[in-house]
């Protein structure tokens, strides 16, 4: 479903026209050390456990408050819980969410499924060719994007039916592999079930938001005049790309993406540039982001919690930083 111009432009205009300069921001520490290469997906649960993937790992990796792994998800002993080989381990994961009742979502893509365990060990699966990001919404749904399907999104139900698919590639080149390829997004979602996607390889790094039955609401992007130069350079890739039949090779513009649950506003991180953008898809200040030894910081992996955020780089680690925009109210 297409976004109505006059919103994406309102949008696009107030992101560029508070450009401003961007401050250092310096990790307060790194948190689970033995977390580093293969960093997929971090999520904290209602009970205020960490949930990690990696890949290749044939689980989700569960860690209690103090640090100390406390499970794995699946984990069966003997010959206890499903049968299938598939719900006993993961294959490749590429994307994990956790949901409130402690339900554990994964997208593996090597077994072309959604993975689904909740909390007493039951499991349950849903064939979805290619999986690439996965996002908990309400009453035990799965939104899904894929690499394959022709619409950006899938929603599961929680019997791992196909109720509703939404959401229409950009129209970035003729050829229509490398225009899927340039629409792959990864997925997020807040606590009022509003889905963001956001997209990793457009010129212009977007983040597009929808309500939980597709109907789009606005584009966040990030259109500042220092952006320009690289935008115009990646336009020029997809032309010289469009006119081989070799695979598309890009470089991802957005390495990740993360989402404020409670008031809706996007985290978007370019490079090791970190920005923030309101609700209403104005952004309110930006960030370079750093290790506590100084060394740059790129993310593939932003979690948004009340008063820290999280980032995760593969391969570096998963590191705690203090919410800048918090701090008039600490």
């Amino acid at each position: 479903m297409k976004i109505p111009a006059a919103l994406c432009l309102l949008a696009c205009l107030a992101s560029t026209s508070f450009a401003q300069e961007e401050d250092e921001l310096t990790a307060k520490a790194r948190v689970l050390p033995t977390i580093g290469p293969g960093l997929r997906s971090i999520r904290v649960g209602a009970d205020g456990n960490t949930y990690v993937l990696i890949a290749p790992a044939s689980y989700v990796a569960v860690f209690g408050k103090d640090g100390k792994l406390i499970r794995n998800v699946p984990s069966y002993a003997g010959t206890s819980g499903p049968q299938s080989p598939e719900l006993r381990s993961i294959r490749f994961g590429e994307s994990m969410d956790v949901d409130a009742s402690g339900t554990v979502y994964v997208a593996d893509r090597a077994a072309n499924a959604i993975k689904i365990w909740d909390p007493a060990g039951h499991a349950r699966l849903a064939q979805v060719n290619a999986p690439l990001s996965i996002a908990a919404l309400p009453d035990g749904e799965v939104a899904v994007a894929t690499l394959r399907e022709p619409h950006l999104v899938i929603v599961f139900d929680k019997n791992g039916r196909d109720v509703r698919e939404f959401g229409d590639p950009e129209p970035l080149t003729d050829r229509s592999d490398l225009n899927r390829f340039l629409n792959i997004g990864e997925l997020a979602s807040d606590a009022q079930g509003h889905l963001f996607y956001g997209f990793a390889y457009t010129p212009e790094p977007t983040v597009r938001q929808y309500d939980r039955f597709g109907y789009a609401a606005l584009d966040i992007q990030y259109t500042a005049l220092d952006a320009a130069p690289e935008a115009q350079a990646i336009r020029r890739e997809i032309q010289r790309q469009e006119k081989k039949n070799d695979a598309p090779v890009f470089k991802r513009v957005l390495n990740a993406v993360g989402v404020d649950r409670d008031s809706g506003e996007v985290w978007m991180a370019v490079g090791n540039n970190l920005l923030r953008f309101d609700k209403e898809g104005t952004r309110r200040a930006g960030y370079k982001l750093y290790t506590p030894e100084g060394a740059r910081l790129e993310p593939n992996m932003i979690l948004v919690e009340r008063d820290r955020l999280l980032i995760g780089s593969d391969p570096l680690g998963i590191y705690v930083f203090a919410r800048p925009d918090k701090k008039t109210s600490q």
